[in-house]
């Protein structure tokens, strides 16, 4: 859809296209009166299979009502050449030609005036208000046989997102993920960047003694140590993140091998039998001394002179909720692609043998494990995954997110639908949110 907006709204605005409209919106949309709400549920049924739910859309040119999720409506407007319906819901508009909902002026205008009428007679105001159950309702669901049941594929409580028009679909997935997955943080990570920026667009001098939310959930402190190839002199900077980027293979930067004389021993249950890379190879690889090489020396606080030197990150300090970005878009001089490795990734995972403190227990960025079996601080759990279908230039995102144990879904949009953990493990994976298992209170 061009940044003008819909080009095809003005096939519809003719004659009393706005009264149409208003009728619409108060006899099957905002439904205000309890007539109105009885007239709705009655007959928005689609006409072709006989639903009521399944996303129901109406025509807007011929009051046609039908399923978007089994795609009758789409069949519709195909067939009759009507290209906008509008959503019973939440009251979107939907065109078939730009295959999107669509924002006009106008229309919007028209929608929020009929449902602060619909407000006004439900007695609820502009604002919105609690509902409170009254005796007769009360009475009812006692004596109702038919309540319905929490079962192990029910959704209740979550919700999918509507998308209008070119958002980001990006953060999309993201409020997603930290909406439906019920941890208490800010909707968007774009909001981290204003907590830290002054009102003239320079950086805070000190982001990390921030209190914000974002900076007690996702700040970690990441640990690099410089060591100098002549003196062995190491100068050590911490730094925060919000979350680390990793290489996949297939990228131009070299991953393989990740250390010399690597064992291939499984670390936090992920092994290489299968030949696939694992999450805990990335962040091997994150981790290992790197060789700054001649073009790179730095000046040595030791030799007071400039030597070669090798640069390693650890973690210092862990977040509660840790996000591992994986690198599949790959930006160069040269490449512009996607990159679609495969990546394994554990339900589990243990960041002990990336800390600093692990570090001596390293040789050649081989990491030997003699962690005690009951160090739990630095264990995480998934509880949310974002994909990207699609290619560099177009695509679209999804998201998984964990409810409670063992129990995932997976939300495209509006439409979330149950999903099974091999679901999950299985997707090839964007963005990886991990929580702490076991909190640390100050």
């Amino acid at each position: 859809m061009s940044p003008a907006g819909c080009p095809h709204v003005n096939s519809f605005k003719v004659d009393n296209w706005k009264q149409n409209l208003r009728v619409i919106y108060q006899c099957f949309v905002w439904s205000g009166s309890a007539e109105t709400r009885k007239r709705k549920a009655k007959s928005c049924i689609c006409h072709m299979c006989g639903a009521h739910l399944n996303r129901l859309h109406s025509c807007l040119y011929c009051v046609f009502f039908a399923c978007f999720a089994k795609k009758h409506i789409h069949e519709h407007a195909k067939s009759k050449r009507h290209n906008l319906a509008i959503d019973l819901l939440y009251g979107g508009i939907y065109c078939f030609m730009c295959q999107d909902y669509i924002y006009d002026k106008d229309m919007e205008q028209i929608a929020k005036e009929e449902q602060r009428k619909a407000w006004k007679i439900q007695g609820i105001g502009e604002k919105y208000s609690t509902w409170e159950p009254t005796k007769r309702e009360l009475e009812l669901l006692r004596h109702n046989p038919k309540r319905r049941r929490i079962t192990s594929n029910c959704t209740i409580g979550l919700r999918g997102l509507i998308t209008l028009g070119n958002i980001i679909f990006h953060e999309l997935a993201i409020v997603q993920v930290r909406v439906c997955a019920r941890v208490c943080v800010c909707v968007c990570a774009r909001v981290c960047f204003y907590i830290h920026t002054d009102d003239n667009g320079k950086k805070a001098n000190n982001p990390n003694h921030c209190n914000c939310i974002i900076d007690q959930i996702f700040t970690g402190g990441l640990q690099s140590d410089v060591t100098c190839q002549v003196c062995h002199g190491v100068s050590t900077t911490i730094d925060p993140f919000w979350d680390i980027s990793l290489d996949l293979p297939g990228s131009s930067t070299p991953f393989w091998p990740l250390s010399p004389g690597g064992d291939g021993s499984a670390l936090n249950g992920e092994s290489h039998t299968t030949g696939a890379t694992t999450l805990t190879d990335c962040l091997r690889r994150f981790t290992r001394p790197e060789h700054l090489g001649s073009s790179a020396k730095i000046k040595c606080s030791g030799c007071h002179s400039y030597q070669e030197s090798t640069k390693q990150l650890t973690m210092k300090k862990l977040p509660i909720v840790a996000c591992f970005h994986l690198k599949r878009f790959e930006h160069s001089a040269k490449l512009r692609r996607k990159i679609t490795t495969y990546v394994s990734f554990p339900l589990e995972l243990d960041m002990t043998p990336f800390m600093a403190s692990s570090k001596e227990s390293r040789m050649n960025g081989q990491y030997q494990q003699t962690v005690e079996p009951f160090n739990n601080d630095n264990k995480y759990s998934l509880f949310a995954v974002v994909n990207h279908q699609g290619t560099l230039e177009s695509g679209h995102y999804t998201t998984f997110i964990r409810q409670h144990k063992d129990q995932w879904f997976k939300c495209d949009d509006a439409i979330i639908t149950k999903a099974s953990i091999k679901d999950v493990l299985d997707s090839e994976g964007y963005l990886l949110f991990y929580h702490k298992q076991f909190l640390e209170y100050e």
